[in-house]
């Protein structure tokens, strides 16, 4: 056997456990996921008895879907919980974006150096250093909890920094200033310059931050219990709380709950998902 043959076969020998290394992080990652489809078509006793069972002994049941939403007041808390995090978003995207441009196309002054450092700093931040003074202040001295809006700002404010860093980089490393320069001399102004040439060659950054925060706002289950403690104003993550008895909880209504809850987000990734490399990707290396 040549040089060239074992280096092949050596080659060919490390790809395939490369994929079978790779097959078993998948299983492992997909195997819960897998687990909640199975089961959330079986009764309790079944789920109880034989959860790895792909069909129970009572057979195929859909009853624990129309069940679990009418126990959850599921439309009214699907509302809450896009209600919150498309205005979070959006909001988001929007207050980063214009921030990133602003301390991108200004860094020789000292109050957007220290803006930006400012914003890096408050990330390593941990949110249960700040609940329990946003609790204090905001119900008891301001009486503003219990709203929608403030739990959109809330989780606007707690966001808007790993985005800023985010949109930093993509401006900073894909967005030559020549094109706002050619822009500025065809008459637009800064404002139009922004919306018009720069916003719309952030979409990969767009995509990337929509995923990741829409992720975290629809699945936050400790700022809204915080927030939130009226019954018709919960989200999904604490109307799923319903289910869980002290002595005894309906694993299968459990299950058609979080699977509904996750439906929205999965959609949203299958439509986005070929941005998210190339937003995250976009200002890791300065051009």
């Amino acid at each position: 056997m040549t040089q060239n043959e074992k280096a092949a076969r050596k080659k060919k020998i490390m790809h395939v456990v490369m994929w079978i290394v790779l097959l078993v992080l998948f299983l492992c990652f997909v195997a819960p996921f897998i687990l909640v489809i199975i089961n959330v078509f079986k009764t309790k006793g079944d789920i109880t008895s034989n959860p790895l069972a792909l069909v129970g002994e009572h057979g195929f049941t859909t009853k624990n879907f129309p069940e679990a939403m009418k126990k959850m007041n599921f439309w009214l808390v699907f509302a809450n919980s896009a209600i919150i995090t498309i205005s979070a978003t959006i909001l988001t995207i929007i207050i980063s974006a214009m921030a990133s441009f602003v301390i991108v196309r200004n860094q020789k002054w000292k109050a957007c150096a220290l803006l930006f450092a400012a914003m890096v700093a408050s990330m390593v931040i941990p949110f249960q250093v700040l609940m329990v003074p946003l609790v204090s202040v905001y119900g008891g001295t301001l009486g503003v909890l219990n709203h929608r809006l403030t739990l959109i700002l809330m989780h606007v404010g707690f966001s808007v920094s790993m985005a800023t860093f985010m949109f930093h980089g993509a401006i900073h490393t894909n967005i030559p200033l020549e094109l706002e320069e050619a822009a500025y001399i065809d008459g637009c102004t800064r404002w139009q310059t922004f919306w018009k040439i720069v916003f719309p060659l952030l979409k990969p950054t767009i995509a990337t931050v929509a995923i990741i925060d829409a992720m975290a706002f629809w699945n936050d289950y400790l700022l809204p219990s915080l927030v939130l403690t009226k019954k018709n104003l919960y989200t999904i993550p604490i109307a799923t709380q319903a289910f869980y008895g002290t002595y005894s909880t309906d694993i299968g209504l459990v299950m058609a709950a979080l699977l509904l809850a996750m439906l929205p987000i999965l959609i949203l990734y299958v439509f986005l998902q070929k941005y998210i490399v190339e937003g995250v990707t976009s200002g890791a290396v300065k051009g």
